[in-house]
């Protein structure tokens, strides 16, 4: 082996190589592999050290490897994994305590991935639907907005507007609605016409994916004004924009609005194990009834112990309100680069995002590359977006340092 590694047994090269070969071809990585992480910081193999600016999509909120979650985590490996929901367990009735006093529910429905999440949040709407509401049966409607994402199981492609998501999987789910997102009216005008019919409305508080698009003040609360209007549930997809990542505990704060389900995954095991979480009141969560639906992973002892710690971590150490300081902060400063192809920067707290004017042939994957080199790494969406989420750990000095590279990127083009 001709490069000398720091971390792990392996080099770069050869670990781009076994993925390349043997891996499905489902993403496209940036040309870095990472083998080592603490706080705000990654490292790869050989050593070099980068800036997480991604923080695994959102999940990394309270920073790499944090030592009170990697001790619980530990501690529970080498007591009791998994349980199944079989059998009762000593962590989880303490953890869904926990986690419905601390975001104001009556009861949660634990599960693994985000999209889990979503999805039990579809089948909880239609479940009170039928039997709360009063739908016909096989007859309810789920609206989303426009240019959502919600995860790639086929019920959620099934709300997808992007050929990425959707090309190629048919036939799609029924009772799939969609109206433009920022558009409350074109919800209350759709309610109007099918509102008996309709169970739920489904919408991310900033739409990540579609490349940080922050809806103007207000919308969120109209949207749920007129939800209420219709006897609809608002249900808030909060697995990105929640848990302290744009400044608030939940992005729909900002319009003070409570959902009426609420969707919670990625920061709520902070990057260390996959857990979602489904939060609603009983009239809505006992319309689901023994062995009509679960996980077998669902609320295992380490899910539970991990998602505590992580919901403490942000209680402790005050996530919220730093990732509200840093984000006006941070947005100051990349909107002081002058550069043409910087069009816009939008985001809240620390989850904002660059708007790239491509140019001579130069876009968003490009600049990418370059901040990779210069040790920061970040990722585009939809080819002239690059999403800037670093771990809310971050300090006031480190985001300093990490806007002047990307000024230097910018102005070096």
């Amino acid at each position: 082996m001709s490069e000398t590694l720091k971390y792990g047994n392996i080099s770069s090269k050869e670990a781009i190589e076994l993925e390349e070969k043997y891996g499905a071809h489902n993403y496209h990585p940036l040309p870095v592999v990472l083998a080592k992480g603490e706080g705000v910081y990654v490292w790869d193999p050989e050593g070099k050290r980068y800036y997480d600016l991604l923080s695994a999509y959102s999940a990394v909120n309270q920073g790499h490897c944090h030592p009170k979650i990697i001790k619980a985590l530990i501690e529970q490996a080498t007591t009791l994994n998994l349980t199944s929901r079989a059998f009762f367990n000593n962590k989880l009735g303490e953890y869904e305590k926990y986690i419905t006093e601390y975001f104001g529910y009556d009861m949660v429905l634990p599960m693994n991935t985000g999209a889990e999440g979503v999805e039990t949040a579809m089948k909880l709407a239609r479940k009170w639907a039928y039997n709360v509401k009063g739908v016909e049966k096989d007859s309810a409607i789920i609206i989303f907005a426009q240019n959502n994402f919600h995860g790639r199981t086929l019920a959620i492609v099934s709300a997808s507007n992007d050929p990425d998501g959707y090309d190629g999987y048919g036939p799609f789910l029924p009772g799939i609605v969609t109206v433009p997102y920022n558009d409350s009216k074109a919800l209350g005008e759709y309610l109007a016409k099918h509102g008996k019919n309709v169970a739920a409305f489904i919408v991310e508080p900033i739409q990540g994916e579609a490349g940080v698009v922050v809806p103007d003040d207000g919308y969120l609360k109209a949207c749920f004004d007129v939800c209420k209007q219709y006897n609809v549930l608002f249900i808030a997809d909060e697995i990105q924009t929640g848990l302290a990542r744009t400044g608030k505990l939940l992005a729909c704060e900002y319009d003070n609005v409570r959902p009426d389900i609420l969707i919670l995954g990625k920061a709520l095991a902070a990057g260390v194990i996959p857990v979602s979480a489904v939060l609603a009141d009983r009239d809505i969560m006992l319309t689901i009834k023994p062995g009509q639906h679960g996980s077998t992973y669902g609320g295992y002892p380490m899910a539970c112990v991990v998602a505590k710690a992580a919901l403490e971590v942000l209680k402790e150490e005050k996530l919220a309100e730093r990732a509200y300081e840093l984000g006006e902060f941070f947005r100051e400063e990349l909107r002081a680069i002058d550069h043409p192809m910087l069009k816009t920067v939008r985001g809240r707290g620390l989850l904002n995002a660059i708007v790239v004017e491509p140019k001579d042939g130069v876009e968003a994957w490009d600049v990418c590359i370059m901040l990779m080199e210069k040790g920061v790494l970040c990722k585009p969406t939809h080819r002239h977006i690059i999403r800037l989420a670093p771990p809310l750990v971050i300090t006031k000095e480190q985001l300093k340092e990490v806007a002047d590279i990307i000024a230097s990127v910018f102005n070096s083009l």
